[in-house]
C-alpha cells in the first residue's frame, strides 16, 4: 500500500485536513498506521474523538510508533478506548 486509494470528496475541510495530515506523518510506517485508520475510521468518529485524533498528530512519530505497535506503554492520559482501537487496527493490518 502506497497511500490513500479513499477520495476526500464529499469530506469537510476540517476531515479533508484531519485526513491528509495522518497520512502525511512524516515516517513511513505512522504514515500507513495512522493514514490507514483515518481511511477507515474517521468517518464513524465523534467531534470529541476527532479532537483526540487531531492531539495525536502533536506527538513525535517514533514515540507514537512505539506506543501504537506495544513495545512502549503509553501514558494513562493517551490509553483512552480510541487509542487502545488504533492499536487493535495497526495489530490486525498485513
Amino acid at each position: 500500500m502506497s497511500g490513500t486509494e479513499i477520495s476526500s470528496e464529499g469530506l469537510d475541510l476540517r476531515l479533508r485536513k484531519l485526513k491528509f495530515r495522518l497520512w502525511h506523518r512524516g515516517i513511513r510506517e505512522m504514515d500507513l498506521v495512522m493514514g490507514g485508520f483515518a481511511d477507515a475510521e474517521l468517518m464513524n468518529l465523534s467531534e470529541t474523538e476527532l479532537t483526540e485524533v487531531e492531539g495525536w498528530l502533536d506527538i513525535p512519530d517514533q514515540q507514537m510508533f512505539a506506543w501504537v505497535n506495544g513495545s512502549e506503554t503509553p501514558p494513562a492520559d493517551l490509553d483512552t478506548p480510541l487509542f487502545r482501537k488504533l492499536r487493535t487496527f495497526h495489530g490486525q493490518r498485513p
